[in-house]
């Protein structure tokens, strides 16, 4: 079975991405399932339960979820092999822009709004920086320059991904990121595999329940700002 990584900033049109790139690549229906992680809700597994894609959900509530993700992707992978799925896809947001949700040795996929801004590549950490393939949405709603100075500034960030525009209305452009989608080697497990960068620190008081305010409150992994006097 081949595992395929997408994941993006909220609302930049993973799941409208992830339709089309399956629809595209025509596979027999039932041979590609889908695990959403996500934070808090979602109802994105409607669409998919409606183009009868097996869809599987987990909510990381207040738990990081670059940490959710690791903690049960393995498990993801053998529910995907037990269901005989040719493919499996993950989709999950990258809440804080620090996320990290790519596995050595498995393709992954950044899915980014152009209409977020020209700058907002560089704001972007391992969630853009380690991606194979940059998917830019949205992109029929700017002119050709702006779409040019979006690529641009994508390269800057991650010069070895491929940027691919796909419209997550028309399909156009899924063509091309199947192709690439084709790369991805089949596997059994992830056991022992390794994420390619760390996942966000998350060993805090407040990680644990603590709601107060103040520095007696603050235990573990805290980062201070240093305030210069005017």
């Amino acid at each position: 079975m081949k595992l395929i990584t997408i994941a993006g900033p909220p609302s930049s049109g993973k799941t409208s991405v992830i339709l089309k790139l399956i629809e595209c690549m025509g596979l027999p229906i039932g041979s590609v399932g889908v695990v959403k992680f996500d934070c808090l809700t979602s109802f994105d597994n409607l669409r998919y339960q409606e183009a009868n894609i097996p869809i599987q959900t987990g909510f990381s509530g207040k738990i990081c979820p670059d940490h959710y993700f690791v903690s049960n992707i393995d498990d993801a992978v053998q529910w995907g092999i037990r269901s005989g799925f040719q493919m499996l896809i993950t989709e999950s947001a990258g809440l804080c822009n620090r996320c990290s949700p790519y596995i050595n040795g498995i393709f992954s996929v950044c899915v980014i709004d152009s209409l977020s801004g020209t700058n907002t590549p560089r704001k972007i950490g391992p969630l853009l920086k380690l991606a194979d393939v940059v998917a830019v949405t949205k992109a029929d709603i700017i002119s050709q320059a702006e779409r040019e100075v979006f690529a641009f500034s994508i390269k800057q960030v991650n010069s070895h991904a491929r940027v691919v525009f796909v419209n997550g209305i028309t399909g156009q452009g899924s063509f091309l990121l199947a192709k690439y989608l084709q790369q991805a080697r089949d596997i059994q497990t992830l056991r022992d595999m390794k994420l390619r960068f760390t996942t966000p620190a998350a060993v805090c008081s407040y990680c644990t329940g603590e709601t107060r305010i103040g520095e007696s409150h603050q235990m573990g992994m805290m980062k201070k700002m240093e305030f210069k006097e005017l």
